[in-house]
């Protein structure tokens, strides 16, 4: 599916894993996608939103507060860390080796996954271009499938920034039929 994604909307997805890996989570949920379409510079869902003054700092400052709430700990892959030195296996050495072969960075460890309402809202991403008549998902279509998702933490993240859902899905449906296919 990520083939069908434009370059903005690819940046966006993969921007999603870095907030969730940034904020010490080892899931990326509808908040984190949230904050990776505010990445996305030039995507549509990123002047969308800033059109309604949501920015970064303030959407993160939110999903920290949003997840606190619900229970959800920053734990930054510790358990699975933990599990893995119960048999032997010592991540931070593996990181070191990646990190020597590979450049810095390029060992992640856990990978966060997505949660069953981020891949309801990435599914429905798909929905939202075919409506529209497109091929290919852009910023404007992931941020009109957060917005069918309201089991996610994406909607009380905008709520408590003062966003409506509904003007902000009738201007996303405005942007994306605009673009061109």
């Amino acid at each position: 599916m990520f083939e069908f994604f434009t370059d903005h909307g690819k940046r966006a997805v993969t921007a999603s894993q870095d907030e969730a890996i940034a904020l010490g989570h080892d899931f990326i949920g509808t908040e984190h996608l949230l904050l990776g379409l505010l990445t996305a510079e030039g995507g549509t869902a990123a002047g969308v939103l800033r059109e309604r003054d949501v920015d970064l700092a303030r959407a993160r400052q939110e999903t920290v507060r949003v997840l606190e709430a619900a229970g959800a700990v920053a734990a930054g892959g510790q358990p699975a860390t933990d599990a893995l030195a119960s048999i032997g296996i010592d991540v931070a050495d593996i990181r070191r080796r990646a990190d020597a072969s590979f450049g810095p960075g390029a060992f992640q460890f856990p990978r966060p996954v997505y949660t069953p309402e981020a891949r309801k809202a990435l599914e429905n991403t798909l929905g939202e271009a075919r409506a529209l008549g497109r091929d290919r998902f852009g910023t404007a279509h992931i941020l009109l499938g957060l917005l069918t998702v309201p089991e996610g933490h994406a909607l009380q993240v905008l709520a408590a920034l003062g966003v409506d859902p509904s003007g902000l899905r009738e201007t996303a449906l405005d942007r994306a039929a605009q673009e061109g296919p």
